[in-house]
């Protein structure tokens, strides 16, 4: 059986969910695709075959979509996850979950045992760079973990981006692959920035250090507007040694006298591959199979905890004092 998958956003991360799955995951086929600027959700669905409209909520009601991807912006998020788990159809959202904890802590409340329908979209854990450190770690090849230092750059930031969103819409992805390398909870953070560049409006870059239950310290640095290049990098280094992640460059270049490998212009080329093994192990767990490290809804919420210490911490000037992450109940 082929699940009919609705596309709800029809931008940058919209149309290339809609690309991936219909080129790359077997089991599934775009089947409708929603957004407001109906010329644009056109244009997406018509790379794919697929019918567009511009009322999300249609979509998600409608009898041509058996599953949903949410990949509007991220205010967006709750409504759209309620209506899905609604009309009984499983959802894949897009990180965060909410950009609040506040409503992702309502959400899960209101939804009680259904939000097992509710899948959240951190790829990294499907990235082969991120599962094979998560098995060197595990595997003790470099002693226990005492730091970790995740770094995250980009080339410019998104219009309308603030120091919130910038944790919540992109820090988020740090906040929840490091407990999941570790295999241990963050329990406390703390917010810090330097002075701030010219090419932002906001606090940019910030740092953020993060504690493990485990004990171990890690150092979130995230750069939207560093201009050079998308960049992500994350060294965890061991009692015995140290491991880090690889960039998967797949050209280099000798010219000029230089050596060098082109970095991506955003996300996209970095981690395709996460994004088409996270696709494909959601399909295949819609049909009783195997779905990997899929965070689910109560990871969502787990991760707005996180981010919205972080903000705190934020809005208390960056104190060195920690900021306790508050404890969220679990839902099945």
């Amino acid at each position: 059986m082929v699940v009919r998958v609705g596309i709800v956003g029809a931008g940058i991360m919209g149309a290339d969910h809609a690309l991936t799955v219909q080129r790359f995951v077997s089991g599934a086929e775009v089947s409708l695709l929603a957004d407001p600027d109906l010329q644009r959700a056109g244009a997406a669905a018509q790379a794919v075959g697929a019918r567009a409209v511009d009322d999300p909520f249609g979509l998600v009601a409608s009898d041509e979509v058996d599953a949903v991807v949410v990949a509007s912006p991220d205010a967006t998020h709750p409504a759209l996850v309620r209506a899905c788990v609604e009309a009984g159809k499983p959802v894949l959202c897009e990180k965060p979950l909410s950009p609040t904890l506040a409503d992702s802590a309502a959400l899960l409340d209101d939804l009680g045992e259904r939000a097992s329908l509710v899948s959240l979209g951190f790829m990294r854990r499907f990235d082969p760079g991120y599962t094979d450190l998560r098995a060197t770690l595990a595997a003790g090849t470099v002693g226990a973990p005492v730091l970790v230092h995740s770094t995250g750059r980009g080339v410019s930031s998104a219009p309308g981006a603030t120091s919130e969103s910038a944790v919540t819409n992109s820090a988020v992805h740090d906040l929840d692959i490091v407990a999941w390398l570790l295999g241990s909870p963050v329990t406390e953070v703390s917010w810090h920035a330097p002075r701030q560049t010219l090419a932002a409006a906001f606090a940019d870059p910030q740092l953020v250090l993060l504690r493990t239950a485990d004990g171990v310290l890690s150092t979130v640095e995230m750069f939207l507007n560093a201009r050079y290049g998308y960049d992500v990098r994350c060294e965890v280094v061991g009692e015995s040694g140290t491991a880090s992640l690889r960039e998967p460059a797949r050209t280099e270049v000798d010219t000029a006298l230089a050596h060098g490998h082109a970095y991506g212009a955003d996300w996209r080329p970095r981690f395709a591959d996460a994004y088409r093994l996270e696709l494909q192990a959601w399909v295949d767990g819609l049909g009783g199979g195997d779905a990997g490290p899929l965070a689910s809804a109560h990871d969502g919420l787990v991760a707005s905890a996180v981010a919205d210490a972080v903000i705190t911490s934020m809005h208390t000037g960056g104190a060195w004092t920690p900021v306790q992450v508050p404890a969220v109940g679990s839902v099945a």
